[in-house]
Formats: C-alpha cells, sequence, structure tokens
C-alpha cells in the first residue's frame, strides 16, 4: 500500500511539472524568433515592467555609444535606489563594463551613469529609449527613464508582447547577446558580478534574459532559449515561480515547433545581381505544419514571402 501511495505521489509531481504553472491575472508571451507568436495571454495590457527595462537601456546605448569608451561616475547615482553594482564618485569605467553591471546585476546606478554619459543627459537617452519602441512597432511602450524603477514617476509601461519584441531584435545584437548569456562576469578591478538570471544555470537551453522586480510591478522576467535552430523568447509579468514557469513553455514550444531556414546570411547572386543578406531569414511552424515559399524580384530588390498555417514572414531586401 505505502509502495502503491509513493507511485501516485511521484506519478502527481510528474504532471505538475508537465503542466505549465499559471497563475490568476499573468500575462506571457512565448515569441519565436521570426517573430510567431507561439502562445501568450495578456498580451497588450500594460503595467510597469521594472528592470527588464534595462534590455532597452542596453540597446540605445550600445547604438549611440562606443563598448570601450571611459566613464567616470558623476553625482547622477545619488538618484538610483534599489538594486547596485555600488559604484562610487569619480572611479572610471568602460561603457562594457557597466553594461555587464547593468543586465547581471540589474544595477540602477550603472543605468543612471550609462544614461548621462551616453546621452549627455538622462532625457536625450530616454528619448532615444521611446525613438526605438516606435522602430521596433512597440506600440505599448512608454520609457520614462532607465532603470525600470517606478517609485517618483511611474516607471516604464509595456506588455508581455511589446517586451518580446525588443528581446528578439536585442538577441540579434552579438555584443548584447553575449553579454546577457554570461553567468557571471568580473572586471578590471577584480569585482565580480553574478547574473540574476538563473536560468543560466538551471536550463541547458537558456541562452539570456532579464529579471526584474518593484512593488508595483511585482516580479517581470524576459528571457530566451535556443534548441536546435529554433530560438524563441519568453516575457511574464507577475508570475511567482517564473523561472520554472518559462522552463515548461520552452520545453513545450521545442516539443510541439520548429524553425526552418529559408536563406542563410551572406552575399548571393540572383538574376545577375548581387544580394547581401545581414542574418538568417526563417519561419517557425508547427512541426506536422506545411509551409510554402515565394519569390519575387525586380529592378528594386529581393522578396521572399514564406507561408504556414496562419503564419507569414516577409523578407525584402535591395540590391547591393
Amino acid at each position: 500500500m505505502r509502495k502503491y501511495v509513493y507511485s501516485i505521489i511521484c506519478f502527481v509531481l510528474w504532471l505538475s511539472f508537465l503542466s505549465p504553472v499559471q497563475a490568476q491575472n499573468t500575462c506571457f508571451c512565448v515569441m519565436a524568433q521570426d517573430g510567431r507568436l507561439l502562445y501568450g495571454t495578456g498580451l497588450h495590457q500594460t503595467q510597469s515592467v521594472a528592470s527588464i527595462s534595462k534590455v532597452m537601456t542596453a540597446i540605445v546605448a550600445m547604438e549611440h555609444g562606443d563598448l570601450s569608451m571611459k566613464i567616470t561616475i558623476g553625482e547622477e547615482i545619488n538618484d538610483a535606489q534599489g538594486s547596485s553594482i555600488y559604484l562610487k564618485e569619480g572611479e572610471t569605467y568602460t561603457l562594457e563594463e557597466l553594461l555587464y553591471g547593468l543586465l547581471l546585476r540589474s544595477g540602477n546606478d550603472a543605468a543612471n551613469s550609462i544614461a548621462k554619459a551616453v546621452g549627455g543627459k538622462e532625457e536625450n537617452f530616454v528619448r532615444w529609449m521611446n525613438e526605438k519602441a516606435d522602430e521596433l512597432g512597440m506600440k505599448d511602450t512608454l520609457f520614462r527613464n532607465p532603470s525600470g524603477l517606478d517609485e517618483e514617476d511611474g516607471g516604464n509601461l509595456s506588455s508581455v508582447f511589446d517586451m518580446a519584441l525588443l528581446m528578439n531584435d536585442a538577441m540579434d545584437h552579438d555584443e548584447f547577446a553575449k553579454i546577457t548569456s554570461a553567468k557571471s562576469y568580473t572586471n578590471e578591478k577584480g569585482q565580480q558580478w553574478i547574473n540574476k538570471n538563473k536560468l543560466l544555470s538551471q536550463y541547458s537551453y537558456a541562452i539570456g534574459g532579464k529579471t526584474g522586480y518593484t512593488k508595483k510591478a511585482g516580479r517581470t522576467l524576459v528571457s530566451c532559449a535556443k534548441k536546435d535552430d529554433l530560438q524563441v523568447v519568453i516575457v511574464t509579468f507577475q508570475v511567482s515561480d517564473d523561472f520554472l514557469f518559462h522552463q515548461q513553455y520552452y520545453e513545450r514550444a521545442f516539443d510541439e515547433y520548429e524553425t526552418i531556414a529559408l536563406l542563410k546570411k551572406g552575399t548571393y547572386r540572383i538574376a545577375g545581381k548581387d544580394l547581401q543578406i545581414l542574418k538568417d531569414e526563417r519561419i517557425t511552424k508547427r512541426k506536422d505544419a506545411l509551409y510554402q515559399v515565394n519569390e519575387t524580384c525586380d529592378e528594386t530588390g529581393y522578396r521572399l514571402e514564406a507561408n504556414s498555417e496562419d503564419h507569414t514572414v516577409v523578407y525584402s531586401h535591395s540590391w547591393r
């Protein structure tokens, strides 16, 4: 009898791992690299997103600054509350070092120093954040500061869908992908920062992410994982066991979907003209679904359209 009860308990625990954890009022988005929405709920509900805002802070800093630029820490760090990498006025760091502190340890002081150094003043930097959001089609989003703190100005507002769009774009930046995948980092001063994203240690397919928390926002988490050719981003708001939630949905996505490469990065000769593909082009589909591809070209350039079920991807390129 005791053995029978033990078997039932083990079976229930096994089922609980396979069934994704889902809390009431949960907002989540599971998105493939080509933008295909795999699963989700509350996709466009907006709220303060806390420190996952720093994904945008990092991308804007990389696009407007140089990783080797020297940054002298000033009084801007006095406005940073909450998580910190304990910068001191007068210290000098490279932008790259501060980005590690920003993304691994969620340093609000690093966010303020980056914004001041790269933007000249924080207002300029935040304007760039919102311009980048517009460029990516983040229609639910408003950035007010580089850190994600929300006690004074209401914080940065976004949706799980928009933050998935952002993380997909961010993972195309090689330097961002390198930093967010690091389990730890030691700078030239000998300071070591351990990544708060536990998925990197707990889940073998995890390749990046950013944690967040404030009282107003609750727990927020954006992460990225890749198995074979399928790369997936997950964003959650207000999920108590968010690391487990992400892992379960990754397993579901990897079991049900696959990515098909349409055109590899490189230079091609098509219709007597040169075509440069800057990154791999792909379509994500259910493993049992068919897909079709149509290619057209004219004097302006080349266009590739792929369709599978209700999902269409279009890639357009001008001739070199």
